[in-house]
């Protein structure tokens, strides 16, 4: 036979044949593969094969032994492995065999969801639901199910884990359980204290295992743009579903509390002709040929309402085509928006300031969603009242005296950079417009509720009145607007009084360069027996993200949409 060939330097262990022209890297590995042979080696690539010495090949000797011994116990891995699947294999076809049926000789089983379980312990229940957790063990598997109103943790045993779907059954098959609730004894823990002791159970639908078993599609460390993709697998997680829990509450108490206020609830359209928040951010489409666009807020729609209906409120979709990907903002977000007649300035950030912290009080006066809240932000705090009140010029100053800087723009906006290419930072101006992160830096510092008010006439839309002015308020024109700001989160209420006198709102059409035709019917409210009034607007996710302690508003909605993402 001739010799086995070893280059240290461009040989392979894993490609290598022990011929001159693919040679070994190592002479371990050559002498573990050919035990028998006879070996040149060499260093370098340049250099000439050469005999190994008798110390190099008594070290190779060690490597071969290390390398067997492992060939070995793999060997064995492999054969135990091999017998485990046949035992597995007949163990499977055996239980295939086994049959079980609903004993009729047994109690009628009260069908009931999970959450409505407390009521019947020591009762025969049935349930139907997923399977969340899975725990088989020698001749007992246990399992917490899921329903959506909660969860149940179950025992099945004796020919219950004998059968073929016990014993591939996987997590998120949905199934049918049927058995005796017991309390669980004292010192142990289980969901609404209480486990199933099934006697009967079905699969209703499998999941699949293996490679496509849901733990190996999702888990905790998943990116997060295939968390996105899977947006309908993650709902089903614990942290997921209690945020939307949360959010339904928190709807509700919405609703309850502004009703309390004699606040009716309308309906407005999404599909709409008008603007209210600048042409820039709108998703324009074809209506039949005319040109439309989905709302950017309800607020123009409200206003007709109020001579009708009086004070009035919605919960509708609104949608900014604004190419930003920071964790506060959405394409689609759900708007919570409220229009009050004969009010001042001040009733309207007592009113926001009121319907906020009723709306909390009823969330953790309510067990169920007092206890997603302790899940979800254990150190949560009812924001005291009275809510601190810091005008825009006062903020300005505020700003500068804590360092908080802006990037410095030029007349176009663009932002200047330094020699190291980094933004141009300096301090606030009247007339900025305070960013986001200055913004965020403010109510973390502040760390409670803030209403910033009176934002120049500039930063803010047509609609707003203006506020008297002052002394030392120079050129500037102010508005009776508000933003209310939370911390960890920033704007969550964005409010104002509006325009009131016709004249005053069409000079602001033309300030705008709105075409007033389109806007008839709202020029109509000043023109039919106008009043003070005014209103705000509520980011839902925001808010939800504020009270759930969550670090982005993408985790407050169902299917979030942002800019590139409308799937699924």
């Amino acid at each position: 036979m001739s010799a086995i060939h070893v280059d240290e330097t461009a040989g392979s262990d894993t490609t290598g044949t022990g011929a001159p022209e693919a040679p070994y890297a190592s002479l371990g590995f050559a002498l573990f593969t050919h035990p028998s042979a006879s070996f040149l080696a060499r260093k370098d690539p340049n250099a000439t094969y050469e005999e190994p010495t008798q110390s190099s090949l008594k070290k190779a000797k060690k490597t071969a032994d290390g390398l067997e011994k492992k060939r070995k116990k793999q060997d064995e891995q492999e054969a135990k492995e091999a017998l485990e699947r046949e035992k597995r294999e007949k163990l499977l076809e055996e239980s295939k065999k086994i049959v079980i049926t609903e004993d009729e000789s047994l109690p009628k089983a009260v069908r009931s969801k999970i959450a409505n379980l407390g009521d019947l312990r020591s009762k025969r229940v049935r349930v139907f639901g997923w399977i969340h957790r899975l725990r088989p063990q020698k001749g007992v598997t246990f399992t917490v199910l899921r329903d959506g109103t909660g969860y149940l943790q179950a025992v099945l045993s004796g020919k219950l884990v004998q059968t073929y779907d016990a014993l591939t059954l996987t997590l998120e098959s949905s199934v049918e359980l049927v058995g005796t609730l017991k309390e669980v004894p004292e010192g142990q823990k289980a969901p609404g204290g209480h486990e199933l002791v099934v006697d009967y159970w079905r699969i209703v639908g499998s999941a699949p295992g293996a490679e496509d078993a849901f733990t190996n599609r999702l888990n905790e460390k998943s990116d997060p743009s295939i968390q996105a993709d899977l947006r309908h697998l993650v709902l089903r997680g614990e942290t997921a579903s209690a945020v939307l829990r949360l959010r339904a509450h928190l709807l509700s108490s919405f609703r309850r509390a502004l009703v309390s206020h004699s606040l009716v609830e309308v309906t407005p359209p999404c599909l709409v002709q008008t603007q209210v928040e600048g042409g820039a951010t709108l998703f324009k489409l074809d209506y039949y040929g005319q040109p439309a666009f989905l709302t950017q807020s309800s607020q123009l729609y409200l206003e007709t309402c109020l001579p009708s209906l009086g004070d009035v409120f919605c919960v509708q979709e609104s949608f900014r085509a604004e190419n930003s990907h920071t964790r506060r903002h959405l394409s689609e977000y759900t708007h919570l928006e409220a229009e009050l007649a004969f009010i001042t300035f001040n009733d309207l950030m007592d009113h926001i300031e009121t319907i906020i912290c009723e709306t909390v009080d009823h969330l953790l006066a309510t067990p169920a969603s007092a206890a997603l809240i302790q899940q979800l932000h254990p150190e949560f705090k009812h924001p005291s009242r009275p809510f601190t009140r810091i005008s825009y010029p006062d903020a300005i100053a505020w700003l500068n005296e804590h360092g908080i800087k802006r990037p410095a723009e030029d007349a176009e906006g663009n932002v200047i950079k330094g020699e190291d290419g980094q933004p141009l930072m300096v301090e606030h101006a009247i007339g900025d417009d305070i960013a986001e992160a200055a913004e965020r830096q403010m109510t973390d510092i502040i760390a409670k509720p803030v209403f910033l008010y009176g934002f120049p006439k500039e930063l803010k839309a047509f609609y707003m009145k203006r506020a008297p002015s002052k002394e030392g308020d120079g050129d500037v024109v102010y508005t009776e607007s508000c933003d209310l700001l939370m911390p960890n989160v920033g704007e969550i209420v964005g409010g104002s009084m509006r325009i009131a006198d016709a004249d005053e709102l069409i000079a602001a059409y033309k300030h705008e360069g709105i075409d007033p035709e389109p806007y008839y019917w709202f020029t109509d409210q000043r023109k039919y027996g106008t009043c003070e009034h005014g209103g705000y607007g509520l980011g839902v996710e925001r808010f939800l993200a504020w009270l759930a302690n969550r670090y982005t508003v993408r985790e407050c909605s169902l299917y979030p949409r942002w800019p590139g993402r409308a799937t699924p």
